[in-house]
């Protein structure tokens, strides 16, 4: 039987960082919401295992270059559907989640597919997506409960933001991102992601931090405490991607828009709108300057 999940994309509508942490990580308060679009697993049963990438991001994992940006709208239209390639197995989260699955729950060998359409290093949870999709899927594959417990383990071994991505939730993520309070959510508005074509070290953003405390996010319905709050890693990654700026800038000042911010740490930023008309009109205005974008709505 094949199976296939979705792996939508993460936005942070705030992200407050709080402190370094003794074990390398930052404590964090992080509004988590997710979207209705973004990448693709499918698991199918095989005679051995294997990986396998498709979609117009395919290259960016199978042939990655650490200073390569991600595609940008042209390029990206001009990617074929088909392009397709082999995952490396020793550096991919979606084969350490398969490996990690069968290490605490009984597994034959899989074909995993990933299609991939979320630009990678973009601040937007790609490969938590995608690894939080692959556990999914192989729980429904293997008949596993989704609420059983070790995958929330299995989650948090492979990245801070995996265990959010693996239940969904409109959520309130603190300590390293990864305890969770389910909070209200704003489900069907009408959202816009947007990437200037650049990819950004999360470790490089992070590095950047000033160590400032400026406070926690402020309680109140979801989108005014999003409002009311920031985003601590915007300055750094703008300072590293100045492209950034014209991004955050052409989104704050579209008709109707509800809040825009830098997802994460970028460099994709984001933008909530009153209706669909609007959200249509600053796609047009992004992509003509061949920026990479995604309408979609909160989930």
């Amino acid at each position: 039987m094949t199976i296939t999940e979705p792996a939508p994309a993460k936005i942070n509508l705030a992200l407050h960082v709080r402190r370094r942490r003794a074990d390398g990580y930052h404590d964090l308060e992080t509004l988590f919401a997710f979207a209705t679009d973004g990448d693709t697993i499918t698991v199918e049963p095989a005679p051995h295992d294997s990986f396998h990438i498709t979609g117009p991001f395919a290259a960016a994992l199978t042939h990655p270059h650490p200073s390569a940006p991600s595609l940008s709208q042209r390029e990206r239209e001009k990617t074929p559907k088909a392009a397709k390639g082999e995952g490396d197995p020793d550096d991919n989260l979606v084969t350490r989640a398969r490996d990690a699955f069968r290490a605490a729950f009984a597994l034959p060998p899989v074909a995993i597919t990933l299609d991939k359409h979320l630009p990678v290093a973009s601040g937007i949870g790609g490969g938590s997506a995608d690894a939080a999709a692959t556990l999914r899927a192989l729980a429904n594959h293997t008949d596993t409960p989704l609420s059983e417990s070790r995958l929330d383990t299995i989650a948090r071994t492979l990245g801070a933001d995996v265990p959010a991505c693996l239940h969904g939730r409109t959520a309130l993520g603190t300590g390293r991102g990864d305890d969770l309070t389910t909070i209200a959510g704003l489900p069907g508005i009408p959202l816009l992601l947007v990437n200037p074509g650049v990819a950004v070290s999360t470790a490089a953003v992070f590095a950047g931090w000033d160590g400032i405390d400026n406070g926690p996010i402020p309680n109140g319905d979801l989108l005014s405490r999003a409002k009311a709050a920031r985003n601590d890693l915007e300055r750094p990654a703008r300072a590293l991607a100045p492209a950034i700026d014209a991004v955050l800038a052409q989104l704050a000042a579209a008709p109707g828009v509800l809040l825009a911010r830098m997802s994460g740490s970028g460099a994709t930023c984001f933008a909530l709108f009153a209706t669909t008309t609007d959200r249509g009109h600053a796609r047009i205005l992004a992509e003509a300057r061949d920026w990479w974008t995604l309408s979609t709505t909160l989930a």
